[in-house]
């Protein structure tokens, strides 16, 4: 143990005059000594590797009672900020491997809810007593009736396995508009195919993609996430294979930090000029604001927060956070650089979103209004503003994307 914190403080040293980075670092003395005595005690360390080390859901959420007969089913849950909502979820069980779809509240008495159980694995959910809420409800193109090819993205990582949805009519001019469907942080392709039945009705073909440590693409650059600094060459590949298969234009279809790689895409990739938009549900436009949020959230000390930021930027935090190169934060403040965004872009967010705030989201739009649209939704948490209200969402999309497109 003395070993590894001697390693900890060799690693962080060279950041010492970095400690001000940003305009709003520390204080020189007490302040670096205090920093540096939570570096070596492993705090800083440990939340910088939460943040880049992809994690397994966790079933949080006790089940209290499930009653009723099959298809009259109901749970008692916890009242939560989650399970109050109305909205349809998903309560994922036994590990994530079954899944009960959930559905109007049926009654709410302040500490419990008792809602509708309204499909999927209800022999699941009746023997388990934990699992975890999600707005992940479609498990696969099928569920909406889609007609769907598996087919696999070639990457630089290796091949990432993805759906190909295409449109009723594939030789109609529709048809050679494709989406990329970008799921976000700890979730897989499913998370886009909430976007999929609007798409399909719009007549464009989509491909629900995965990138590298998502736990269905291949593992690379240590496993760790980039924030989208490193898995936006997975959506580039997913570009080519559109263009090369028929598609004369893209739009990229990102979810939380989902929407932090299609930017990062539109940013970085050769292709850029091809991707005619973007359309972002709850995206992350500027990782500062909301891993500082997140350490609130967390009653994470504001130095350690912030020296965390630190140590996934800087080159000499890779041997704690073992990422394979450092993030660059700053070209990932898309607030700071909204006069740099040129591609249509929609914004679906919720001002109650409980994980990443919706705040830069409109502030991007209020600075960029020739290419930037926000529409705010409200009551529901992070990612869930289809499930609030899906016919909401896909109106949004239906009359704005369409007329985003025409300006090609």
């Amino acid at each position: 143990m003395v070993r590894d914190r001697s390693r900890r403080c060799d690693a962080v040293r060279p950041l010492l005059p970095w400690l001000r980075w940003g305009g709003t670092g520390l204080a020189a003395g007490a302040a670096v000594a205090s920093v540096l005595a939570a570096t070596s005690s492993g705090l800083a360390a440990y939340y910088a590797r939460m943040i880049v080390i992809p994690n397994r859901r966790r079933e949080d959420l006790p089940i209290l009672a499930v009653a009723g007969a099959a298809g009259e089913r109901r749970v008692v849950l916890p009242a939560t900020a989650e399970t109050t909502v109305p909205g349809r979820y998903a309560l994922y069980v036994g590990g994530g491997a079954s899944r009960a779809l959930i559905g109007e509240i049926l009654s709410l008495d302040g500490s419990t809810v008792t809602r509708a159980v309204t499909g999927g694995d209800e022999a699941a959910l009746a023997a388990a007593t934990r699992g975890w809420w999600s707005g992940d409800i479609i498990a696969d193109p099928g569920e909406l009736g889609l007609a769907h090819t598996d087919v696999q993205i070639g990457t630089s990582a290796g091949l990432a396995p993805a759906w190909r949805i295409d449109p009723d009519d594939p030789a109609g001019s529709a048809a050679a508009t494709w989406v990329i469907g970008v799921h976000g942080r700890g979730a897989r392709r499913s998370e886009t195919l909430r976007g999929a039945a609007v798409m399909h009705r719009l007549g464009y073909t989509m491909l629900a993609i995965s990138y590298r440590n998502d736990g269905e693409a291949p593992r690379a650059d240590g496993g760790r996430y980039g924030l989208g600094g490193t898995e936006w060459r997975d959506v580039d590949a997913a570009v080519d294979f559109a263009l090369d298969h028929g598609a004369d234009r893209v739009v990229l279809l990102g979810y939380s930090m989902g929407g932090a790689v299609a930017l990062q895409t539109v940013d970085q990739s050769s292709r850029a000029d091809r991707i005619a938009a973007l359309v972002l549900d709850a995206p992350v436009v500027d990782w500062t604001d909301v891993l500082g949020y997140q350490a609130r959230l967390n009653r994470v000390p504001d130095s350690i927060g912030r020296f965390s930021q630190l140590l996934i930027s800087h080159p000499a935090g890779r041997a704690v956070t073992g990422l394979a190169a450092p993030v660059d934060l700053k070209s990932m403040d898309w607030v700071s650089r909204a006069g740099q965004l040129h591609t249509p872009t929609l914004i679906i967010h919720s001002v109650d979103d409980d994980f990443v705030p919706a705040g830069p989201s409109e502030e991007l739009a209020r600075r960029n209004p020739e290419f930037v649209r926000f529409v705010r939704f409200e009551r529901a948490r992070h990612t869930k503003e289809w499930n609030v209200d899906p016919v909401r969402w896909e109106e949004t999309v239906a009359a704005w994307l369409p007329s985003a497109l025409r300006d090609w």
